[in-house]
């Protein structure tokens, strides 16, 4: 009887633990208002684009360049190449529905070609017929799709460690992980991938794992500070954003499969290629894939950084870009 009671208290206990632990790992959603009220900032605006309220900052004068951040991400991952290519472009950037103030949107649609009508559907609410086009992991891919869907639009190209490709990889010449497969997909993708963890993801984020998250995408992990943790952080956690990533990753997203989308399967603009020799996300194989399937386009590799160079290494990435733009429309 006594053991009986003793074996009682210590599962009691253990569950006491659990619950304790459950309760100290909770993380609530942020209010949409108090989340704004932290990052929106004196360019912000908030768009009716398609089916949701967009949030867009707009800087400088000139020709228009559309800037497309990747998964988890916000608008803000582009400030340091917003602040230099705004002295001589117009930067737009966004907040995809699902990501930072934006939020939700109303179809609950958040695919790669919803993002890239999107993006279409903010430049003619903007007025703006042609302009330039970069993204980074998954919004390199959404910036394929637009070169590809509307070709007359685009008119330069810049893709930043960016998602997919134009064919698939042929096996006997390409090592290239599947993002479908398991061993081949970031943690974080993993975890969301699984049926419980994915709803966990909803509830219980803490910091901390944005930390380890941010460690494993920056080539160098002394360069995360807690400013950088905390946006991540707290901008995933505006209310409705962890449902609407939820819905987006378990949905299905490729990293390095195929992006093409029309018969020619073909880039013809000129197209420049950044990449971080460190990426753990999406090797440096599939820059040089893409490199290969691109006619004219240029790949430049930074040693030191990893998945997004533009917010590691901004000084030498955006100066590869003001080059680019610069130059005239062949790639040497």
């Amino acid at each position: 009887m006594k053991i009986l009671k003793i074996s009682g208290l210590i599962l009691l206990s253990f569950f006491g633990l659990i619950l304790l632990g459950l309760g100290l790992a909770y993380t609530p959603d942020i209010p949409a208002v108090e989340a704004e009220m932290k990052y929106m900032t004196k360019e912000s605006a908030i768009i009716s684009v398609m089916d949701a309220q967009v949030h867009v900052r707009e800087r400088g004068q000139g020709m228009p360049i559309f800037l497309i951040h990747g998964s988890f991400a916000s608008l803000h991952t582009w400030a340091e190449w917003e602040s230099e290519l705004s002295k001589q472009y117009r930067t737009i950037s966004m907040d995809l529905p699902g990501h930072g103030l934006t939020g939700p949107n109303r179809s609950q649609v958040y695919g790669q070609n919803y993002y890239r009508d999107l993006v279409f559907a903010l430049a003619d609410t903007l007025k703006i017929d042609s302009f330039y086009v970069a993204g980074n992991s998954m919004g390199g891919n959404v910036a394929l799709r637009m070169a590809l869907e509307r070709p007359e639009r685009i008119k330069k190209l810049i893709l930043v460690d960016a998602a997919g490709s134009l064919q698939p990889p042929k096996p006997d010449t390409t090592r290239i992980q599947s993002a479908n497969s398991s061993k081949g997909r970031p943690w974080i993708f993993r975890l969301i991938a699984h049926p419980a963890g994915g709803k966990l993801m909803t509830r219980f984020t803490p910091r901390f794992l944005f930390k380890l998250n941010l460690q494993q995408v920056y080539g160098n992990p002394d360069l995360i500070n807690d400013d950088l943790v905390d946006r991540y952080s707290e901008l995933l956690r505006r209310e409705g954003n962890r449902e609407a990533t939820l819905k987006r990753l378990t949905g299905g997203i490729n990293l390095t499969g195929p992006s093409g989308i029309n018969e020619r399967n073909e880039i013809t603009c000129p197209t420049l290629i950044l990449w971080g020799a460190k990426d753990k996300w999406i090797p440096l194989k599939n820059g040089e894939l893409l490199n290969s399937q691109i006619p004219n386009s240029k790949l430049i590799v930074f040693p030191d950084a990893g998945h997004v160079p533009h917010e590691e290494i901004p000084t030498e990435s955006v100066q590869a870009v003001l080059d680019f733009l610069k130059s005239s429309g062949s790639i040497e």
